[in-house]
C-alpha cells in the first residue's frame, strides 16, 4: 500500500510517482485547489488535488480530519515562494493522481492541533488518538531509538541480555508489592517485582558476570509526575568491578546516549557526598544548573539573643541555614509572605529575611524585622559567609535539621525558577557516601535496599555502629532528577545476615523470605555491583516532556487507573471462585 513514508519524499524523487498512506492532518480548499497535509508516524507531506481530475477531486473534497487514506501521486517542487522551511518535506509536494478512503473518522473527542488543551483524562481515555499527535509520536520514536542505543552499547561492552521472572516472591524494596493470587496454590500469592534485584545477584553467583535487561517493574505506591505503578528499568549488574568502575562504565553509556541522540556533550560528572548535597542544596539529587546554595550560619547566630535562631543553632538536631538571592531586595512584603507560605508546606514555621541595601554600611545598610537582634559583628559575619552584595536578600530557615533542609531545599528550587537563575544546560553528577540506614522511632530502614554493601566495614563493625555506617552506593543525577542508583552488593553471608538483623528481620523471617539467597552466598559468591536506570525518566528529560506519562504509550493516571481500558476492574465471580477469594467492602479476604 505504501512506497514511501511521508518524510522520505524529497527533491531526489521529483517527477517520480509515490504511494502514501496515513491520516488527514489538515485540508484546505483554496481557489478551487485542495491542499491536504497527510500525516504518518514520520511527519507531514503536502498533497495537492487539482479539479481537472473530477473523481479524485470530489473524493478529496469529502475528506475530514483523521480520515485514513491512500494516495498515489507525482512528486514535484513547490512553487517559488511557497517553500516551508519548518517542514522536513517543505521543498516538495505531491500532485494527487489517485485517492482512496481506507476508513472514515467520526467527530473527534480530542483537539488534535499543536496547541491542544485536552485534559489528561481525555488524552488517556483516547490515547490512540493522542498518540497520533506529532509531539507524542516523536517522543515514542525517540524512546525506541534510545532503547536501541542502550542495547547496542551494552552488547558492545560484553553484557548479556537475560530475562528474569515477573511472577516472584515478595521482598522488601521500599514500596508495596502488587500481589497476584495463585489458582494452583490456594491462599498463596506471587508478587510482581519491584526490581530484578535478587535475581540479577543470583546471575552473578551463576557466573554471568555482565548482565543487563530492559525490564518492567511494579510498585504499588503514591504517584507523582515521575512515578508510575509500572515502569521500565535499565537493569545492570556486573561481577569483579568496583563501584568506581561501574560508575565509569555507566557514565560512558550516558555520554554515548546524549551524544548520539541529542548531539550533546555532557561534560564532567563531579562526585559529591550525600552529606554535602543535603548541606549545600537540601536534596540528594541537586540541580546544579541553579547557582543558589544553602549556607549554614548556626555558629554565627547561636548567641544572637533571638530565640528563633538561638534554639536550633544550639540544638544538635537543629539547623539554621541561609540562602542569598541576588537582587532579591526588590521583593515586596507580599512576595516574601508568599514564600513563607510555601516553606510552611514542608513544616517550616516561618521565613526570616534581611535585605542588603548597602553592604558596606553595617547594620544601617540592612532592612529586616530581625535587625534589632543583630550586632555589627553578626551582620558582617552573615554578609561575609554569604558574600552578600548590594540589592541582595538573605532568607533564613531555623528549625530541626530535617525541616530546614527540606524546606530550604524546596525554596532554593522555587527561587531559582522565579528569578530565572536556572542555566539552560545539562549538569550531571554522582552522589555517593549515603548513610547505610535511616532511623525512625528506633527502627532502622535501608536507605537504598537491604542488599547494599557497607563501605569498608565488617559485619562486626556494622553491628557495633549501624547509625554511622555509610553504604557503598552511588546515584547518577542530572538536572535535579535521579536517573539511576546502584551499589556494591553484599557478597558474604555474615554481613547479609547482620543487615537483616539491624533491619529488624529475625533469623527465622530472613530464612523464610531470603533463605535461598543466604544459601547461595555460601558457594563462592563473586564481588558484584550494579545500577538501575529509570528509562522513562531518561526519555522524559531527553525529550523535554513534563511527565513520564508523556513518554509512555499507555500510562496510568495519578490514581493508578487506566481510563482507556477502565482498569482496574472487578473480577468475575467465576475467577474469584477459582481463587477461593471473596471480596467484601473493597477488602479481599480468603
Amino acid at each position: 500500500m505504501r512506497s514511501h513514508y511521508c518524510t522520505e519524499v524529497n527533491t531526489s524523487l521529483i517527477d517520480q510517482e509515490v504511494k502514501l498512506v496515513g491520516w488527514v492532518n489538515r485540508r484546505r480548499d483554496l481557489g478551487g485547489v485542495i491542499f491536504l497535509d497527510l500525516r504518518d508516524r514520520t511527519g507531514l507531506i503536502q498533497v495537492v488535488f487539482d479539479p481537472d481530475r473530477e473523481d479524485v477531486f470530489e473524493t478529496a473534497n469529502s475528506l475530514r480530519h483523521e480520515f485514513c487514506v491512500q494516495i498515489s501521486g507525482r512528486v514535484r517542487s513547490r512553487p517559488a515562494g511557497q517553500i516551508n522551511t519548518t517542514m522536513a518535506t517543505g521543498e516538495v509536494e505531491v500532485l494527487g493522481l489517485s485517492l482512496s478512503i481506507i476508513s472514515h473518522a467520526a467527530p473527534l473527542p480530542l483537539n488534535m492541533d499543536d496547541h491542544q488543551n485536552n485534559s489528561e483524562e481525555q488524552r488517556l481515555k483516547y490515547r490512540y488518538l493522542d498518540l497520533r499527535r506529532p509531539e507524542m509520536s516523536e517522543r515514542l520514536i525517540f524512546r525506541s531509538k534510545l532503547t536501541h542505543e542502550i542495547r547496542h552499547f551494552m552488547n558492545e561492552h560484553g553484557f548479556l541480555d537475560i530475562e528474569t521472572p515477573i511472577l516472584t516472591k515478595a521482598t522488601p524494596e521500599g514500596a508495596r508489592d502488587y500481589l497476584v493470587p495463585s489458582r494452583t496454590h490456594k491462599g498463596e500469592f506471587f508478587a510482581l517485582p519491584q526490581s530484578p534485584q535478587i535475581f540479577k545477584q543470583l546471575l552473578m553467583m551463576s557466573g554471568f558476570d555482565r548482565y543487563y535487561q530492559i525490564v518492567k517493574c511494579f510498585r504499588d505506591e503514591d504517584l507523582r509526575a515521575d512515578r508510575q505503578p509500572e515502569f521500565t528499568q535499565i537493569d545492570i549488574e556486573t561481577s569483579f568491578l568496583s563501584a568506581e568502575e561501574v560508575m565509569a562504565l555507566t557514565e560512558k553509556m550516558m555520554r554515548h546516549l546524549f551524544n548520539k541522540l541529542l548531539q550533546v556533550e555532557l561534560g564532567d560528572f563531579p562526585t559529591m557526598s550525600y552529606a554535602d548535597a543535603m548541606r549545600r542544596f537540601g536534596s540528594d539529587k541537586p540541580d546544579l544548573r541553579n547557582p543558589l546554595e544553602l549556607v549554614d550560619v548556626d555558629h554565627i547566630v547561636k548567641d544572637m539573643n533571638f530565640k528563633v535562631f538561638e534554639g536550633p543553632a544550639k540544638d544538635k538536631a537543629g539547623r539554621v541555614a541561609c540562602i542569598r538571592v541576588p537582587e532579591g531586595a526588590k521583593l515586596s512584603r507580599k512576595q516574601i509572605d508568599d514564600y513563607t507560605k510555601f516553606v510552611s508546606i514542608y513544616g517550616a514555621k516561618g521565613l526570616a529575611w534581611i535585605k542588603v541595601n548597602q553592604a558596606n554600611a553595617g547594620i544601617a545598610g540592612l532592612q529586616s524585622p530581625i535587625a534589632k537582634f543583630l550586632t555589627e559583628d553578626i551582620a558582617q559575619a552573615l554578609q561575609d559567609i554569604t558574600q552578600a552584595q548590594d540589592g541582595d536578600i538573605l532568607l533564613f530557615g531555623a528549625d530541626t535539621a530535617h525541616v530546614v533542609t527540606e524546606a530550604m531545599g524546596a525554596l532554593r528550587l522555587k527561587l531559582g525558577e522565579d528569578f530565572d537563575l536556572v542555566e539552560d544546560s545539562w549538569k550531571p553528577l554522582w552522589v555517593v557516601d549515603f548513610p547505610m540506614f535511616e532511623e525512625v522511632e528506633g527502627q532502622f530502614y535501608a536507605l537504598h535496599h537491604p542488599f547494599t554493601a557497607p563501605r569498608d566495614l565488617s559485619a562486626e563493625a556494622l553491628a557495633a555502629n549501624p547509625q554511622g555506617a555509610l553504604s557503598n552506593a552511588y546515584d547518577m543525577v542530572l538536572n535535579g532528577c535521579e536517573l539511576g542508583g546502584g551499589s556494591v552488593r553484599i557478597h558474604d553471608q555474615a554481613t547479609q545476615a547482620e543487615v537483616f538483623r539491624i533491619l529488624g528481620i529475625s533469623d527465622e523471617e530472613a530464612q523464610e523470605k531470603f533463605g535461598f539467597l543466604l544459601e547461595a552466598l555460601r558457594y563462592g559468591t563473586p564481588p558484584h555491583a550494579g545500577l538501575a536506570f529509570g528509562l522513562d525518566r531518561i526519555a522524559m528529560l531527553m525529550t523535554g516532556a513534563e511527565s513520564i506519562r508523556d513518554v509512555m504509550a499507555f500510562p496510568k493516571t495519578t490514581t493508578a487507573a487506566c481510563p482507556l481500558t477502565q482498569a482496574p476492574s472487578p473480577a468475575s465471580s467465576r475467577q474469584l471462585a477459582d481463587l477461593k477469594i471473596q471480596v467484601e467492602s473493597d477488602q479481599a479476604t480468603i
